[in-house]
């Protein structure tokens, strides 16, 4: 096959996992909440990690033996932190992994962990090049780096390329914290929720938000208005961490964020997971921060701030998290039978840290995320799990 390029416009029908695509002076920058949404908080960290397009991936079908991806990433250094690794594009052919590539160049953030000033360093974009690809009709799909933010620039291929068929395959939308998001996963198909949506045969949307996951309306908003068979909701780390709002204020925040989703999805199995193991937080509560002592040797560690005592005034921790959210879905799935609750200590508890320990204390390692993927596909997915209607397990 000659290679004369052909440039194909990325358009929303070419993306999937992104809810909104804004227009740039050089190309298209995915989002994954909508710029309503978006409108209504400035915060950086949310500003960070809903442009990072974790589950976001290129799909089209086409007989190209040669692929070629511009692109602008934005990286983001700690300073006095090991550099974080950079981000990866994973090719799969028909379902399968095939290839991994990255990209040069690109933006550059600096970000001063005891100051918290940021400094901006622009970069030129990069090429990510797939070739040597089988000459026969393909579905390819491109999933774009989990952790770093990516403006899309062109798409070449050496043959012409079409939107993917609809496979009418159910759409799993979950929203969590940055475990969700990926945190340390090796790449953006093994992050936890893409590798449990694989084994499933699901289409993901990923509305992980890494120090994001915290009860706000306009994310409720964004996944009411966003059409899914199957949605789960992965909450309480980021309320512990960020210290964010006391028991009093917990509850009735839990009650009206599922009250929104459901003025949505009144009747789509909703399932709530509570947290995984985190030691530095089962019975201490935040806020969370960086470990000082540890940033000096080098090395990234958390630590929680806040005192045992203080859990009697209500501030909160993942035990006290953990009870009040399997109450509540005990109260509401009363009237609401496809309301459904999962310990997230079955995805990831004491025992699991014992031989898999969170290396910073907080986050799961590349391994533990395919544990974590695993169980969930078994616990959601499998045969007595809340979505085993739509159970299509392959592994």
């Amino acid at each position: 096959m000659q290679n004369d390029w052909i440039t194909t416009p990325i358009t929303a029908g070419l993306l999937r996992g992104a809810l909104d695509l804004e227009r740039t002076e050089r190309g298209v920058l995915p989002h994954r909440l909508p710029a309503r949404a978006r409108a209504q908080c400035a915060d950086p960290q949310l500003v960070m990690a809903e442009s990072q397009p974790t589950g976001v991936r290129l799909a089209f079908r086409t007989r190209a033996t040669a692929v070629e991806l511009d692109a602008l990433r934005t990286s983001r250094v700690f300073r006095g932190a090991p550099p974080r690794p950079d981000g990866v594009y994973d090719l799969l052919l028909d379902g399968r992994l095939t290839a991994q590539a990255g990209v040069s160049g690109g933006d550059t953030i600096t970000v001063d962990l005891a100051t918290g000033a940021a400094e901006h360093r622009p970069g030129p974009p990069g090429t990510v090049r797939f070739t040597g690809l089988p000459d026969r009709v393909k579905d390819v799909e491109i999933w774009l780096p989990h952790n770093e933010t990516t403006e899309l620039i062109a798409l070449r291929t050496n043959a012409a390329v079409e939107p993917v068929p609809d496979r009418g395959r159910p759409v799993w939308l979950h929203h969590g914290s940055s475990i969700s998001h990926g945190s340390d996963a090796a790449s953006p198909t093994t992050t936890w929720p893409a590798r449990a949506a694989a084994l499933a045969g699901v289409e993901l949307i990923n509305l992980g938000l890494r120090g994001s996951a915290l009860l706000d309306p306009f994310t409720a908003r964004a996944i009411r208005d966003t059409p899914a068979d199957l949605i789960s909701l992965k909450l309480g780390i980021n309320v512990v961490n960020a210290d964010l709002m006391r028991l009093r204020a917990f509850g009735p925040a839990v009650h009206g964020f599922l009250d929104t989703v459901r003025d949505g999805h009144p009747d789509t199995p909703l399932l709530v997971v509570s947290p995984i193991y985190c030691p530095i937080h089962e019975d201490t509560p935040g806020p969370g921060a960086f470990d000082l002592d540890a940033l000096r040797e080098g090395r990234v560690r958390f630590r929680a701030t806040g005192d045992p005592a203080e859990r009697a005034a209500g501030k909160l921790t993942l035990t006290v998290i953990r009870q009040e959210l399997a109450r509540i879905v005990a109260q509401r799935s009363a009237e609401d039978p496809n309301l459904h609750y999962l310990d997230g200590l079955g995805l990831y508890g004491e025992a699991d840290f014992a031989e898999f320990p969170l290396p910073d204390l907080l986050h799961p390692d590349a391994a533990t995320h395919l544990r974590i993927g695993d169980r969930f596909a078994a616990l959601a997915f499998g045969a007595d799990g809340p979505f085993s209607g739509s159970r299509t397990v392959t592994g």
